[in-house]
């Protein structure tokens, strides 16, 4: 039986990375390094795929939004040639990516796998062998039809999954979803993809709802809430001009400190201004019930939006896209407020 055709995308990142004088960094060649360092098994296990190198090869630390226009731009360029897609990303910032991805490809019929590794695949011990090897056969799922996470054997919806670790070999979680497949002696997919969320399963190759804009030319910020922030601090994200939308993170079910009166003041003049602020809770896992407390109701008073059980990585590229794409606020808070590909629970 004839095998899927998948393209590897190598954006650089850990995976690929050699060793000098001052720390691992990208390096080109990727297709020549795979034929040193895997057995002819794997590499047969891995075709038929092709390899598409970056000219400039990014360590992910340095990822901007125009980068993920990017990779939504080539994945649009090859959609009909190819059954499933790999990117391979450093791991800092792979959250993003897929969140960003997830929703410029929006309405996908085919999987686009993200992975990498913690250990260069130049390296013995290397987990990259692995992740790549599963990473494929994920891409050539055909009811696999989401931007996903593909690391130490889980597969993850793209906009759920969050780096968790610096140095295990299990990088991401996904602390308020499932994962979506599993590989053990098997390669399996569950049961809560893309069709148990009340989104329609493609059966046509269709890129014309695809949106790639240039999220970058709209500025959202991140506020993270501590006891004692100070009012300079505030004053600089919520009474900044250039500011359009704010990823607010606050205490526990979405809850901010209602006695600062500075924050209070500051989030509704900018809610006032056409500002778009989003909640989010501070916690690794739960949703904010924005008004379960009474300091969280105040911000229902004041425009703010709850952000559900969203990740930072979710909502901060969801609110830049959204930005990009949608002129009417109001649009863009109900948008924010609804699960467009998955990214939260309602």
């Amino acid at each position: 039986m004839n095998k899927s055709r998948v393209l590897i995308i190598y954006t650089g990142g850990t995976i690929g990375m050699w060793p000098s004088a001052s720390g691992y960094v990208p390096q080109g060649g990727f297709n020549e390094l795979l034929e040193q360092r895997l057995n002819k098994v794997s590499i047969s296990a891995l075709q038929p795929f092709d390899i598409i190198e970056l000219d400039k090869l990014i360590d992910s630390s340095n990822i901007v939004p125009a980068d993920w226009a990017t990779l939504a731009e080539l994945i649009t360029l090859h959609y009909d040639k190819y059954d499933g897609f790999v990117i391979l990303h450093g791991t800092d910032t792979m959250a993003y990516t897929a969140s960003a991805l997830s929703f410029m490809l929006c309405g996908l019929s085919k999987p686009v796998v993200l992975t990498g590794s913690q250990i260069p695949l130049a390296q013995p011990r290397t987990d990259a062998t692995n992740n790549l090897l599963n990473a494929i056969e994920f891409a050539r799922e055909p009811n696999n039809q989401e931007v996903c996470i593909c690391f130490d054997g889980q597969l993850l919806r793209g906009n759920r999954a969050k780096k968790v670790h610096t140095s295990s070999l299990r990088a991401f979680a996904s602390p308020n979803y499932s994962p979506l497949g599993l590989s053990g002696i098997q390669i399996k997919l569950l049961d809560n993809s893309a069709k148990s969320i009340g989104q329609t399963k493609n059966t046509q190759h269709n890129t014309s709802q695809f949106k790639t804009p240039d999220c970058g030319t709209e500025q959202v910020a991140q506020l993270h809430l501590y006891p004692g922030i100070n009012d300079a601090q505030l004053t600089s994200i919520l009474d900044n001009p250039d500011i359009k939308g704010v990823i607010m993170l606050s205490y526990g079910a979405g809850n901010p400190p209602d006695n600062n009166q500075c924050l209070m003041s500051l989030l509704e003049m900018a809610n006032n201004r056409g500002v778009v602020i989003v909640n989010l809770t501070l916690c690794h896992s739960g949703q904010v019930i924005q008004g379960s407390y009474a300091t969280g109701a105040r911000l229902n008073q004041l425009g703010v939006i709850p952000g559900a059980d969203m990740t930072v990585e979710a909502a901060y590229t969801k609110l830049l896209f959204l930005l990009a794409t949608e002129t009417d606020i109001e649009r863009i808070k109900d948008l924010l407020s609804s699960p467009l590909c998955g990214e939260m629970t309602l």
